[in-house]
C-alpha cells in the first residue's frame, strides 16, 4: 500500500539487515524509545517480530531502502485484548520525509480493519516533540503524561505520554 509517498508493506525477515542499523542507533541514542540503549539484536529482533496477531511492517522509499518500520498488536491480553498498540522507529536520516506519517496511517487503518476498538501509545516521550504532534494531527489525544517516567540523556527525568484514539 502506497501512502504520502512510501510504500508500506509487511515487514520480511530478509528486512532485518535494513532495521537493525537504524534500530540499534534509536535505541543507544536513549531520547525516545524506552529500551535497554545497550539492547542486543537478538533481543530487538524477538520484540520487533511478534507472533500473530503481532504485524511488523517497513516504510519503503521510492529507490527500494527499507526507511522505517512499525509493529502493532494487541495492547493486552483477555477483556483488554480489543484495544491495539503500535511502535515505530524511522531512520534517522530519514525523519520529516512522511515515513513515520504513512506507517502511522497504515497501522491505525490496520487495526480498525482487524476489529480493534481502539489504539493506545504507552510511552510517547514527552520532548519527543514531532511525534507528538503527528500523532495528534492523526487522531490520538494525550490521555494521561505519566511524571518524570523517562530519563531522558539530555533533559533528565522527563514525561511520558499515554496517547488514544477510540475507532
Amino acid at each position: 500500500m502506497k501512502l504520502g509517498g512510501m510504500l508500506i508493506r509487511d515487514a520480511s525477515e530478509g528486512d532485518w539487515a535494513a532495521i537493525w542499523p537504524f534500530m540499534r542507533e534509536i535505541a543507544a541514542a536513549g531520547e525516545t524509545f524506552s529500551w535497554d540503549r545497550d539492547i542486543d539484536e537478538a533481543r530487538a529482533r524477538q520484540r520487533w517480530f511478534p507472533a500473530p496477531p503481532g504485524r511488523t511492517v517497513v516504510a519503503v522509499d521510492d529507490d527500494g531502502k527499507v526507511v522505517g518500520t512499525a509493529v502493532s498488536g494487541p495492547n493486552h491480553e483477555g477483556p483488554a485484548s480489543h484495544v491495539a498498540t503500535a511502535s515505530f522507529m524511522v531512520a534517522p536520516g530519514y525523519a520529516g520525509r512522511g515515513a513515520g506519517r504513512a506507517l502511522g496511517r497504515h497501522v491505525l487503518d490496520q487495526a480498525k480493519a482487524d476489529g480493534f476498538r481502539a489504539m493506545q501509545f504507552n510511552a510517547v516521550v514527552e520532548t519527543n516533540t514531532r511525534a507528538v504532534a503527528l500523532w495528534r494531527s492523526l487522531g490520538m489525544e494525550i490521555a494521561a503524561t505519566l511524571p518524570e517516567a523517562f530519563n531522558h540523556p539530555q533533559h533528565g527525568y522527563v514525561g511520558l505520554h499515554v496517547m488514544y484514539q477510540r475507532f
